[in-house]
Parts: structure tokens; sequence; C-alpha cells
């Protein structure tokens, strides 16, 4: 018996710890991955609903202000809402206003856009 070779128990537990060590990196590495393609899907849909919203705001005659354009159905829009405010700008006699869009998503402010509008 003595001429068999074979592994000790010191070397399986050293293979064990490094397929261990591994397998958390690996592991690790997929949730980042995972959280990051959501905050980035959520930060994609809301720029998209604002750039829809501020088209629909552009689509209006001019007023004081304005009401958020239906949000679309579906599941990848669930828990998001618009809000629109047109402010006149006080030094220009021109109707100018600026309108701003949030987009939130469960309450948290996800992305904001501006713009300007003439009243002509």
């Amino acid at each position: 018996m003595k001429s068999e070779e074979g592994f000790s128990l010191i070397g399986v537990l050293v293979s064990l710890m490094v397929l261990a060590t591994t397998g958390l990196g690996f592991l690790s590495a997929l949730a980042t991955s995972t959280g990051a393609t959501l905050i980035m899907d959520e930060g994609t849909t809301a720029n998209d609903l604002a750039y829809i919203q501020m088209e629909y705001v552009k689509s209006q005659d001019y007023a004081a202000s304005y009401l958020p354009a239906a949000i679309p159905d579906g599941k990848d829009y669930v828990g998001y809402s618009a809000n629109i405010t047109a402010e006149s700008l006080p030094d220009t006699d021109d109707g100018i206003q600026k309108i701003t869009v949030e987009i939130e998503h469960n309450g948290k402010v996800v992305t904001r856009l501006e713009a300007y509008q003439v009243n002509r």
C-alpha cells in the first residue's frame, strides 16, 4: 500500500478553497452586473418617457401648465409617473417658457429633462 499514491487531505482542502473562491468571485460579478443592468434599464425607460412627455408638451398649445401624457401600459412601465412644470421666464416679453419634465419610478426621480418653448 505504501507504493500507491493519491490525494492528501491537505491537497483536497486547498483545491476546494480555490474552487470556492473562484465561485464566489463569479457569483459576485454576476450580482453586480445584474444590478447594473437593472439600473441602466430604469434610466433608459425613464429617458424614453421623458422625451415622449416633452414631445407631447411641444405639440400642445402654449399654456400656463400642462398635464402629462398617459404612461404606456405594459409591465415595463409599472411604477413610472411624469410631472411637468412650465415656468415663464420673467425677464423676457417674448412668452418664453422653461418646460421641465421629471420622470419618477416608485417615488424616486430618475431623470429630468428641460427645454424651452415660445408662444407663437
